[in-house]
């Protein structure tokens, strides 16, 4: 059975949090964690989240459908809905304090949609909450209780320095058994498990089950590095790799949903893709470090500093790009208004650019990152295209008479390195496709010269480009 992924590790309401008193400070290397788990055990909540059985339904049509029986079908009580009233549930995830004026962070997941929301004290008593704020993008939120005296405060810890190996520790409500601890190791860092644009998720192999979420992850010296997150499980239930946003990542974003409600992040407006060996060739590259720009959105800063589809940055800010998902992170860690630099590679040619961040208005509108595909082919390249017709060209926003349409795929063709039915391309090798000709040369000019053809598609409304080898023809 494929593992399955799921960020929706919330558990039905069972028992509220156990009582731990509160002892001496942690050693930095415990023998072992009981002075952690009795110091940090207060700072850690259960949380309850109510919302209507249709919000619900809804959540569970935006999960991938191999997902969606990692989420109870309807909160609270088993039955049918009472057709005559309206049907509200709970569910339990975890949180922590981090301030003395009661804030409490957890996952975005745990209370989207919710309309109350209860924090349940490790000594069984409870306050309502309300939400302060929340960053759909890293899956984190932030609630606020009249805090009572006396509140164990939870501190940041430094995930940067956290190395594969590390003791971690994680505290929350797995199945609503609340206060219960679990002990791992640091597994890997910075893993992308495509739950969003900035993933860059800690692996511990500490058992992470439903109810965990939004709980936090410590290190040995009773310091939060991570924000309890994910599991990777065919059953739904742990078998050794969960996941945790870093504090690197969760320190800022928490910091600002504290004081405005909100993130507000860097956007440059371009579409972007990872570059690929046969890429690299095409675009005479040394190596497939660096984003490829598949597309670029008016009036955004990227199409006002001169960017253009084809071009690879390097570069950002004076730092080396590795690939689209560093330079997404990258672009959103840094401010709006802020003037950075760019280095990009065009036609052979290193240039720099500056352009001035303008504000990420929704998380869709983020550098989005193109999965690469798998297609390739002969007729040219195994495809049967033909020119667009009028309406077609009117409903794509084509202004010219630039590109064909991909009616046919031959499979085991050159073009299963990503073309597909109903594809449009929009150019060959650099140059305007106007009509099958048009791409029946470019594909002959670059098996002729033993070369990978850069080709540029259209396909939902976006822009991508795609490499074919000749050799697959």
């Amino acid at each position: 059975m494929t593992p399955r992924i799921t960020q929706y590790v919330i558990a039905p309401l069972a028992l509220a949090l156990a009582a731990a008193p509160v002892a001496s400070p942690a050693q930095a290397v415990p023998q072992d964690f009981t002075e952690i788990v009795e110091n940090m055990s207060p700072a850690v909540v259960a949380i309850t989240a109510e919302r209507p059985v249709e919000t619900q339904r809804s959540l569970q049509e935006m999960i991938p459908p191999e997902l969606r029986d990692l989420l109870p079908e309807r909160f609270g009580s088993p039955g049918e809905p009472d057709s005559r009233a309206p049907h509200r549930g709970s569910a339990l995830g975890s949180g922590f304090f981090i301030s003395d004026e009661g804030h409490v962070v957890t996952n975005n997941h745990v209370v989207e949609g919710a309309e109350e929301i209860e924090v349940l004290m490790s000594d069984r008593t409870s306050y309502t909450a309300e939400l302060v704020g929340a960053d759909p993008a890293t899956d984190l939120a932030v609630l606020k209780i009249d805090p009572p005296e006396d509140l164990t405060i939870a501190r940041w810890g430094d995930s940067a320095a956290l190395r594969p190996g590390a003791w971690t520790i994680a505290i929350g409500s797995p199945f609503g058994l609340g206060g219960t601890v679990t002990v791992g190791v640091l597994s890997a860092r910075s893993r992308d498990i495509r739950s969003g644009p900035y993933d860059n998720f800690l692996q511990t192999d500490a058992s992470i089950n439903r109810g965990n979420s939004g709980g936090p992850l410590f290190n040995a010296s009773g310091k939060v590095v991570g924000v309890n997150t994910a599991i990777i499980s065919p059953s739904g239930a742990n078998i050794g790799i969960g996941f945790a946003v870093p504090s690197s990542t969760a320190r800022d974003v928490v910091s600002q949903l504290v004081q405005t409600g909100k993130v507000e992040r860097g956007f440059i407006g371009v579409n972007l893709q990872p570059i690929t060996d046969s890429m690299a060739r095409a675009l005479q590259l040394d190596s497939t470090d660096g984003a490829l720009v598949s597309e670029v959105r008016p009036n955004t800063p990227a199409s006002e500093a001169g960017l253009e589809p084809g071009d690879v940055i390097v570069g950002f800010a004076g730092e080396k790009v590795e690939d689209p998902r560093q330079l997404s992170r990258a672009v959103a860690a840094r401010s709006p208004g802020e003037d950075v630099s760019l280095s990009v590679h065009r036609d052979g040619k290193d240039i720099s650019m500056e352009l001035t961040l303008a504000t990420r208005q929704m998380p869709q509108e983020t550098a989005e990152v193109q999965r690469d595909g798998a297609d390739d082919d002969q007729r040219p390249m195994g495809l049967a295209v033909t020119e667009l017709p009028e309406p077609v060209r009117r409903e794509l926003g084509l202004r010219d008479d630039r590109g064909v349409l991909v009616q046919d795929v031959q499979p085991g063709s050159a073009a299963e390195a990503g073309i597909r039915e109903g594809d449009v391309i929009l150019e060959a090798g650099g140059n305007p496709v106007e009509a099958e000709e048009d791409l029946s040369r470019a594909w002959d000019q670059a098996r002729e010269e033993k070369r990978p053809l850069l080709l540029r598609v259209t396909r939902n409304d976006s822009s991508l480009f795609m490499a074919v080898e000749p050799g697959q023809g």
